[in-house]
């Protein structure tokens, strides 16, 4: 038996771009059985292939079929016809031809039927329908092992908790008028030799479009197009890469705004576009099973796991709402506040300047608006919160769990295992390695060996941490411009020589410009490593061959993650846990690389900066990537419908009218998940800070949402369905940020805010200054905080040019012993109690949060009980029809002939027929 092996050809073609994988086959050892593989050495070099011939349009813009009407439109390719054009490079033009001619050869004889058709809008355009008939579409469902429904299912549904109030929950899910629930089977992995034993009752619904569509673009990556030798070239990627066909896509099956008129169109895009994408049922609940039966599993999972995070955010968006109240409420009668803004006591004190010679000295009470929004997010309803946060996220990932549980025996995904999924065709082409398979015991080909493989890896691992350092390389860069920007403008704008900044000098302060010009260096920074890292990234994912796509998009996932993690949290953690707090004192400050003086907070402290970073970069990136998301599409799609307007008055197919539509992304959902995850990043890690994330997390949820549907329902061609079982590597990135959330929250209460110094302040140090010793107050604890500086002890690099005369002493904020103490500028006992304070807390926090979160994950089943009992049943159920088939098969053997003579003969045969079944 001849069958074929996939190898990997260098790029020797002048036409053919850089980069891409270039697919070859060599006739070797066996890769597929030959009936589930058509050979293809019936097409030899040289020989005269079956053309496709054009065939006229037949007026019906709303037809899935051929002209014959019969035959189903399972795929569209579409390519420049060359006999049209009047062409310099003849060699390239005539090689695409030969190329596509043998490529729907090569389909052809693979089992597909091919029609062509010439546009209507453009004459050089011609769009190639295909079709697979009944044999091929079994042959092909057994080699995915397609599950496909055996018997309806007798398990009676269980009765929703909540239907009771159904005469309210009704106006929040779909109409069932327009999107009817389905009959329910039991299914099992398709067996052409037992196809009377499935549930067959109509033969063109049997496969839906969907499945239909994925063995469509099976065959289509592994049709050969090109032949030298003993080598084959395969692969529609690369013929779409080459510019031999410019595109490949499923139909949809209907307009997204009008009824398809043809008879039997199940109408799935309208029904979709009318309860899900359009704006007005932005308040309905997901029709998960339509979605998923349209558009497949995976984007199916995604829309799935979208909707559940966004019903829990609701929880959180409740509490945290509560908590910012509360701290909007107190600001004005907390204590410490209040003699912020006190004038006789904040208003008295000198605090020292904050960078070397130009900056002056300043009042105390000139932040006192920043200290009352401090308040607002600094206060003890937000460590309430953070471990409310903390619990949050462990009954997210457990409740995702049991709802995925439920989503894979309703989808049939149970036992999509990673021997079921095809390898990549590139990971086919470089099989030239042989091994013995450890569970089957049979050699087959792998691309490279145990050592192979580790020097891979190696090199991948060495690349993305090369990248990873250059991004914080990029942030030391970054922080070193900030602070010699600082001080240049702050000289710069007090130099008298410029008189034209003086109507500036009120608005255009050194904090001011330092920050505009360091945030727009930052953005164009993060932007170039983005665009450069994200081709690295595919690169290095290509470079280590995974075998399966799943496992492509887990690898590439990893990386793009930590990337991402590093480029939008770095800056955030750096003014959480960096910034202000190795900065000595005036006279002695800390300088990075021995000549900035390093970075110290705001006025209003660090808490209220991060609280700020993390609103703009939260708002910001929500609103952007919205905006892009529905501009950008729509966008180009105007622009094309601009440009063939002249034809706006003609008859237009429905494959013609789908590839007028956008393209979809190659790494299809992959930016999607990135950006909630990160988003899931901002919610988790830094809510300490800011108890207003879930609410802007759940507000632009709702809106992305409704944009993702309505971006691939309307402005994009529609995307070849795919099988998935979850989240894939999302899983464990997002179980990494909840265990990583515990430490950061508690380590921003501990030393970015304020609590801690509060709390032991109130407990240990402070008293009535008349009456009970035994109670506490929080009066006198800006004093407390804040230590004395004798303004002589300046160094001349570090004194201001401009002293008043009128004052010895300035304040800074730090625990240390006032001049004169024997230990001057030392840290005093109150630090240390502080600190020790501080480490208490992070560990005893930590540990009672972990602690909870390990009860939850034990006493909260991964599976619920119920669906475990379905699994076991279909299961059960399964095997008994099985075996009745066989029974049934080995009756029909055993059945005696009317002819005695060979009663006998027949006999041993059934025997020997039944050990052989036996034995299989």
């Amino acid at each position: 038996m001849e069958n074929d092996i996939l190898e990997m050809e260098s790029l020797s073609d002048a036409e053919e771009p850089e980069g891409d994988a270039h697919l070859e086959m060599i006739v070797e050892d066996v890769v597929y059985p030959e009936e589930f593989l058509p050979t293809y050495h019936s097409i030899q070099e040289g020989s005269t292939v079956t053309k496709v011939q054009l065939a006229d349009f037949d007026g019906r813009p709303d037809s899935l079929f051929f002209n014959d009407g019969v035959r189903r439109i399972d795929f569209i390719l579409v390519y420049d016809d060359e006999d049209k054009k009047d062409f310099d490079k003849r060699h390239t033009f005539a090689r695409r031809k030969r190329r596509r001619e043998y490529f729907e050869a090569s389909l052809m004889k693979m089992g597909m039927e091919l029609e062509a058709t010439r546009s209507v809008v453009d004459d050089n355009l011609v769009f190639v329908k295909v079709h697979m008939p009944w044999d091929t579409l079994c042959t092909y469902a057994e080699v995915l092992h397609i599950k496909l429904p055996i018997q309806p299912n007798d398990l009676s549904s269980q009765r929703s908790r909540w239907q009771c109030l159904s005469f309210i929950t009704k106006y929040f899910y779909p109409d069932e008028k327009v999107i009817t629930k389905e009959a329910e089977f039991f299914t099992a992995p398709f067996e052409k030799d037992r196809l009377e034993y499935f549930y067959v009752k109509d033969k063109d619904v049997f496969f839906s479009s969907s499945m239909r569509n994925r063995m469509a673009y099976y065959i289509l990556s592994r049709a050969p197009y090109e032949i030298r030798g003993s080598v084959k070239k395969f692969g529609i990627r690369k013929l779409l890469d080459s510019g031999v066909y410019k595109a490949a896509y499923p139909l949809h099956d209907c307009r997204f705004n009008v009824k398809s008129k043809e008879e039997g169109c199940p109408n799935e895009r309208f029904r979709l576009y009318r309860e899900w994408a359009h704006p007005r049922s932005f308040y309905k609940m997901q029709p998960l099973d339509l979605i998923r039966k349209y558009y497949g599993e995976k984007i199916g999972i995604y829309f799935a796991w979208l909707g559940f995070y966004t019903i829990m955010l609701a929880l959180a968006a409740v509490v945290g709402l509560g908590c910012f109240i509360y701290g909007y409420k107190t600001q004005e009668t907390s204590t410490w506040s209040k003699e912020v803004c006190h004038p006789e006591i904040g208003g008295k004190i000198v605090m020292c300047p904050q960078c070397d010679q130009e900056c002056k000295y300043w009042r105390l009470n000139s932040t006192c608006e920043a200290s009352k929004k401090l308040c607002i997010f600094d206060n003890f309803g937000t460590l309430v919160f953070a471990v409310f946060m903390s619990i949050w996220v462990t009954l997210f990932l457990e409740f995702w769990k049991r709802y995925q549980a439920e989503l894979e025996y309703q989808w049939d995904t149970v036992e999509f295992l990673e021997q079921e999924e095809p390898p990549r065709p590139e990971y086919e082409a470089k099989c030239v390695y042989e091994r013995k398979n450890p569970v089957t015991g049979v050699k087959e080909k792998v691309p490279y060996t145990a050592c192979g493989r580790c020097v891979r890896v190696s090199i991948g691992i060495g690349t993305v941490l090369f990248w990873i350092l250059l991004i914080l390389a990029s942030i030391v860069a970054i922080t070193v411009y900030r602070l010699a920007a600082f001080f240049t403008f702050s000289a710069r704008l007090r130099a008298q020589d410029l008189k034209e900044l003086e109507p500036l000098k009120e608005y255009v302060t050194p904090q001011m410009a330092t920050s505009v010009t360091a945030s727009l260096i930052s953005f164009v920074v993060i932007m170039i490593l983005n665009m450069l890292y994200e081709r690295v990234a595919i690169w290095i994912t290509n470079f280590e061959l995974p075998r399966t796509k799943t496992d492509y998009e887990n690898s590439l996932t990893l990386k793009m993650f930590l990337f991402q993690f590093v480029n939008y949290y770095s800056s955030c953690f750096y003014i959480a846990f960096a910034k202000g707090k190795a900065v000595g004192y005036p006279g002695q400050p800390v300088y990075l690389l021995g000549k900035y003086r390093n970075e110290e907070c705001d006025p209003g402290g660090c808490l209220i900066e991060l609280t700020t970073q993390l609103s703009i970069i939260m708002g910001g990136k929500a609103i952007w990537n919205n905006i892009q998301e529905v501009l950008l599409p729509w966008g180009k799609n105007f622009i094309f419908r601009y440009c063939t307007r002249s034809a706006s008055q003609k008859v237009i197919p429905r494959w013609e009218q789908d590839y007028q539509l956008q393209p979809v992304p190659k790494l299809g959902l992959f930016y999607e998940y990135l950006e909630m995850v990160i988003q899931f990043g901002f919610v988790t890690l830094f809510v300490a800070s800011f108890p207003l994330a879930p609410v802007l997390a759940l507000v632009n949820n709702l809106f992305e949402i409704r944009v993702d549907a309505w971006k691939i329902t309307t402005q994009f061609r529609r995307i070849v369905p795919e099988k998935a079982q979850d989240i894939g590597a999302w899983q464990p990135i997002l179980q990494g940020v909840a265990i990583l959330a515990v430490a950061t929250n508690a380590m921003i209460i501990a030393f970015t805010s304020d609590m801690i110094p509060r709390l032991v302040y109130y407990w240990s140090f402070s008293v009535y200054p008349y009456g009970d010793h035994d109670s506490q107050t929080m009066e006198g604890y800006i004093h407390s905080s804040l230590s004395i500086f004798n303004i002589s002890d300046f160094s001349n690099y570090s004194r201001p040019l401009s002293t008043p005369y009128n004052i010895t002493t300035c304040r800074y904020r730090d625990f240390r012993y006032p001049p004169g103490h024997p230990k001057e500028y030392e840290h005093n006992i109150y630090y240390w109690h502080v600190i020790a304070a501080k480490m208490a807390f992070i560990i005893v926090v930590e540990h009672i949060v972990y602690l909870t979160k390990f009860i939850l994950s034990y006493v909260i089943p991964d599976i619920p009980y119920a669906v475990r009992e379905q699994i076991k049943r279909e299961k059960y159920l399964t095997q008994v029809i099985l075996h009745e088939t066989n029974l049934k098969l080995v009756t029909k053997r055993l059945k005696p002939p009317k002819d005695d003579a060979h009663k006998n003969f027949h006999g041993m045969l059934a025997k020997e027929d039944i050990e052989l079944d036996l034995q299989s």
